[in-house]
């Protein structure tokens, strides 16, 4: 008797083992995912070099264009709406927030270190560039795991 319980406990201890695997691989698969979605934002919001200054021979990035352009491509890639809260029937649940969104532009000396220390990141730029940082918290598919919130950080130079 004894036996069929130790094989009913160890059975249900498999099974939590296994959904703490299984929830912490996709747990990962949600971080890269994010992070190729920032990093797409990110690059495209870099290359909106502004015309005006461009026709003057100043290479620079239109600030308003590129923060428009990275909400875009960051609502697009994660499926979030205009105010960054997940769309219904998608993974997400919670409002991705943006914690940060700079333009280094012309009025820097380059190459230029970036440094934001309320989250950890610098990154060395050697032209104009942007920089976000967004956090993303995880829906938990089983309460084995706690709770997980990253802060996701990318950077791109405008490229010519």
């Amino acid at each position: 008797m004894y036996k069929l319980i130790l094989f009913t406990l160890l059975a249900g201890f498999l099974m939590v083992l296994h959904a703490l695997q299984a929830d912490e691989e996709i747990s990962m698969h949600t971080l890269f995912h994010a992070k190729h979605s920032l990093n797409r934002a990110v690059h495209a919001s870099a290359q909106q070099a502004d015309s005006a200054k461009l026709a003057r021979g100043i290479v620079s990035i239109d600030p308003g264009e590129a923060r428009a352009t990275a909400l875009r491509y960051l609502q697009a890639n994660m499926r979030l709406d205009e105010s960054n809260t997940p769309l219904p029937d998608t993974f997400l649940r919670a409002k991705v927030d943006l914690l940060a969104f700079e333009v280094i532009n012309e009025d820097h000396v380059f190459p230029y270190r970036y440094s934001n220390p309320a989250y950890s990141y610098s990154v060395e730029l050697k032209r104009p560039a942007v920089v976000m940082i967004i956090r993303l918290e995880y829906p938990r598919t089983y309460p084995v795991l706690g709770p997980i919130v990253w802060e996701i950080k990318g950077s791109s130079e405008l490229v010519f």
